[in-house]
């Protein structure tokens, strides 16, 4: 399955990656969530997979050569850390709890 990331889909990954922590969060500092899969399981659903997808692609890049900084994937990454961290901003602004810690 080829997918071809986009700034655009990165963008939303990274939205959805704030999106999701607040509620993973409680499922790792919970002290009844010792040993349990949930809170991984959420993390690669949620934040892992979707990243890996939208942002770096499946099926290699046929314009990057081997030794060369690819400058599509820097901006990508830009895009999915900006989204996200404008997401989680936006959340705290408007009184949702975004977990700092």
């Amino acid at each position: 399955m080829k997918i071809t990331p986009t700034l655009l889909t990165a963008a939303l990954t990274g939205c959805l990656s704030a999106f999701s922590w607040p509620l993973l969060w409680p499922l790792f500092t919970d002290p009844g969530a010792t040993g349990s899969m949930w809170p991984i399981l959420g993390m690669l659903v949620l934040v892992a997979l979707p990243a890996h997808a939208f942002v770096f692609g499946f099926g290699g890049s046929p314009t990057q050569q081997s030794g060369k900084v690819d400058v599509g994937l820097l901006k990508r990454i830009g895009a999915w850390l900006a989204a996200a961290i404008l997401t989680a901003g936006g959340m705290a602004w408007l009184g949702a709890p975004v977990p700092l810690v």
